[in-house]
């Protein structure tokens, strides 16, 4: 079995594979391990010095999945999900990355991987019909297939806030944190953001702090994760109908990020319209769903993200437990979120969030009431004072879904750039191919549910989509596959059509690219669910691959 240390081996000088595979977190070992099994040579780069993509970099205090750990796993060895022994029902960062590299370990797959190899192109040659990719170590390598793996939340957004550079202390960005950890124990901290990483590191970071102040640029909505060690018992009970659950979150149902009961469930239990409920069990519903906890708490009721009245009463129930939470009423009416609808920004699933503002060592302060001047270099000037702090932590996001595609230069057919063709906007044929760049497959890519799904559900119905594709392929006698421009067009007109028709695209959110100056306004994820999405992609293949193009290169006659 091979080890990290061998993967950390001499650069490739201009070898053949049959495949290349570009990120080496969940997609990129899945993607790996299906293509080996498939009997194909195939080399992945992974920029880490370790597999885990984003549980590799994302080490944070507090960092955790908002999936429930026993739905945020891989479902393609029974064995695997039945050996393997999960602690919590939302698993941290250091667990979650164990679970990786044991399954790159059980299933070898680290002889073929790459480490510490960023990916700086990647250009399809057209006569050869071949990728030819290589890294800013060295590397060379070609295949007639590029499969990107490179993750949705894998490049963080640098701050926007002006004079950070000034600061002189130790400034920390979540997204990239140091594997050694940071002791914050009787530091004064200062931290700008409130999403879904500052929301879980806050609480971990308060407890250690001497004194820790909370820059909200947004306040956003979080539900409880009710958190809690996995009890032996109910595991045990669990385990047999692992199968069944697995079926339910492939097809979006109870929610797919997971889910508490033993035997599954097809259906959240309230799936009714707001107006077809009283004041009581309007209020009775969405009780049950904040004490069992977790993301599905937006599944209570069900025209949530489409009518603005429905979804005006739910953030209404959340900023009641905010002010019943937070003791003083200014901190409570700053944490409540009035600038957008509930569930149009992800929502977060926290441990003590908003209990965390009561502590004599943590403030907040409201920077849409006073915004940040510029940073000193020991704190933060606001249009109202001068904060001092020894230690800044910027949870100031990602550049999400294209960030990490657009970081490469990718150029396909006619040496088109992938940059020039998306520069009004990510452009794909079910976020999986790009016209005109053949043989290139991009795992949860623009224009699929990815993010708004639990992401391993998603996936791997990506990569076993892929897979068939090459297996219809070889059945054909064509080696090559491109999507059409106008199936292409049209899809992301229906991604787009389907968002408009949710609460979605008014949250202003990274779904937009709004956090990113300059990024295109476009609704990237696809909103209609993993499970319509499923339907749609197996309709597409049973009409014979609607929209996609296959030929045969020279080379295979």
């Amino acid at each position: 079995m091979s080890t990290i240390e061998e993967s950390r081996q001499e650069l490739d000088q201009g070898e053949r594979f049959d495949a290349i595979v570009i990120g080496a977190g969940f997609a990129g070992l899945y993607a790996l391990y299906r293509l080996r099994e498939a009997g194909l040579r195939v080399r992945v780069y992974e920029a880490g010095d370790g597999v885990g993509g984003t549980w590799y970099w994302n080490r944070y205090p507090g960092a955790r999945c908002d999936a429930e750990s026993l739905a945020y796993s891989f479902s393609f060895s029974p064995d695997l999900e039945q050996e393997w022994e999960w602690t919590e029902r939302y698993a941290t960062q250091p667990e979650i990355l164990r679970y990786i590299e044991h399954v790159a370990g059980r299933f070898d797959l680290l002889r073929d991987i790459r480490l510490e190899r960023r990916v700086a192109t990647a250009h399809y040659e057209d006569e050869a019909q071949l990728w030819n990719v290589t890294t800013e170590q060295g590397d060379r390598a070609r295949a007639p297939l590029c499969i990107m793996a490179t993750g949705c939340l894998s490049v963080p957004k640098a701050p926007d806030v002006p004079g950070v550079e000034t600061f002189t202390g130790p400034q920390y960005l979540t997204g990239l944190w140091p594997h050694e950890g940071v002791d914050f124990t009787g530091q004064r901290v200062g931290v700008i953001g409130t999403g879904s990483s500052a929301i879980q590191a806050i609480p971990v970071i308060a407890k250690q702090a001497a004194q820790l102040t909370v820059f909200q640029r947004t306040p956003n909505f979080s539900v409880p994760a009710h958190n809690h060690p996995l009890e032996d018992d109910f595991v045990r009970q669990f385990k047999p109908n692992y199968r069944e659950h697995r079926r339910f979150h492939k097809l979006g149902l109870a929610g797919g990020f997971g889910d508490t009961e033993i035997e599954p469930r097809e259906r959240t239990p309230a799936a009714e319209a707001v107006m077809a409920l009283s004041d009581e069990e309007f209020t009775e519903i969405c009780e049950d769903y904040w004490a069992t906890g977790g993301a599905r708490f937006l599944a209570a009721i069900a025209d949530t993200m489409l009518k603005d009245e429905a979804n005006q009463r739910v953030a209404d129930f959340v900023h009641q437990k905010i002010q019943a939470i937070v003791k003083d009423p200014a901190t409570a009416e700053a944490l409540c979120p009035t600038s957008h609808p509930i569930g149009s920004k992800r929502i977060c699933v926290d441990t003590g969030y908003f209990e965390t503002y009561n502590r004599d060592n943590v403030r907040l302060v409201d920077l849409t009431r006073t915004p940040i001047d510029h940073v000193t270099a020991d704190g933060i000037q606001t249009s109202a004072e001068h904060v001092p702090f020894d230690i800044l932590v910027l949870a100031t996001g990602f550049d999400a879904m294209t960030g990490a595609l657009l970081g490469i230069d990718i150029r396909g057919a006619a040496g088109e750039r992938l940059r020039d063709k998306w520069a009004a906007g990510p452009q794909t044929y079910l976020g999986l191919m790009v016209s005109g760049f053949p043989n290139f497959f991009t795992i949860t890519g623009p224009g699929s549910p990815s993010v708004l799904s639990n992401m391993i559900v998603s996936i791997e119905q990506h990569v076993d989509f892929i897979m068939d594709c090459l297996a219809h392929m070889k059945a054909e006698g064509v080696d090559q596959v491109d999507a059409e421009a106008e199936a292409e067009a049209q899809w992301m007109a229906h991604v787009s059509e389907i968002a408009n028709a949710t609460l979605m695209p008014k949250g202003g959110s990274w779904y937009l690219g709004a956090n990113v100056p300059g990024k295109p306004r476009v609704f990237m994820p696809y909103a209609a669910g993993v499970g319509v999405y499923r339907e749609v992609c197996e309709q597409i293949v049973a009409d014979d691959y609607r929209g996609f193009v296959f030929s045969r290169s020279a080379e295979a006659g």
